[in-house]
């Protein structure tokens, strides 16, 4: 009897840990966003991607190629991205003021972490020179993706990121694609990659599209 007991227990705890670890990977971080914007620009992006490097259902070798060019400052930006895309793009950066972006300006992350009063003079911008918007790596988007995520080297990755967010995008990009295929084919990375990467980038060249 006492063995049976075990077993039931045993047979319980092992159904808990596989629903919850599913509920886990299950979470869908862009849904956040209850506009369905998030979803719609992580979709145009896989699209371009595919697209463009034609390499068939090999998401990791898509990846890995992107972030490749990425890092080595090879991207063909005439040709990569969709003008789906870069409608996009022009939307997250009209929405960079609202309190829910996730993208913000450089000055407002860095005066987060400022201990001293603000004043008109820190991180003043030149006139006529638009502010430097980065992916807001404390905000709910980004820290649902590192919660939910079991790699170790992206989660070191945003918690560095989360200190200092002033790092160029070749940089991370480099940094990604050190992870293992077996995490870095996660959706949680692919994710980060297509909003903290491809759209960071539409949001800097989308002027030159017209």
């Amino acid at each position: 009897m006492p063995q049976m007991i075990r077993s039931r227990i045993a047979l319980v705890a092992f159904l808990l840990i596989t629903v919850f670890g599913h509920s886990q990977s299950g979470v869908n971080c862009l849904s956040v966003d209850s506009s369905g914007l998030y979803s719609k620009a992580f979709n145009s992006f896989e699209k371009d991607l595919f697209a463009h490097y034609k390499f068939g259902n090999d998401s990791i070798k898509t990846y890995r190629t992107f972030l490749a060019e990425v890092a080595s400052l090879s991207l063909d930006l005439r040709k990569l991205p969709s003008n789906n895309s870069i409608q996009l793009a022009r939307t997250f950066k009209k929405k960079s003021s609202d309190p829910n972006s996730i993208w913000v300006k450089l000055s407002d992350y860095e005066n987060q972490e400022a201990t001293k009063k603000a004043s008109p003079y820190t991180n003043p911008s030149k006139k006529g020179e638009e502010e430097i918007l980065i992916f807001n790596y404390r905000g709910g988007l980004i820290q649902c993706l590192k919660n939910n995520s079991d790699s170790d080297d992206f989660q070191n990755i945003i918690s560095t990121l989360e200190q200092d967010g002033n790092v160029s995008t070749s940089l991370i990009a480099q940094r990604i694609y050190y992870i293992p295929d077996k995490k870095i084919k996660a959706a949680e990375i692919k994710k980060f990659i297509a909003f903290d990467i491809y759209y960071s980038i539409l949001m800097v060249i989308e002027k030159a599209f017209g």
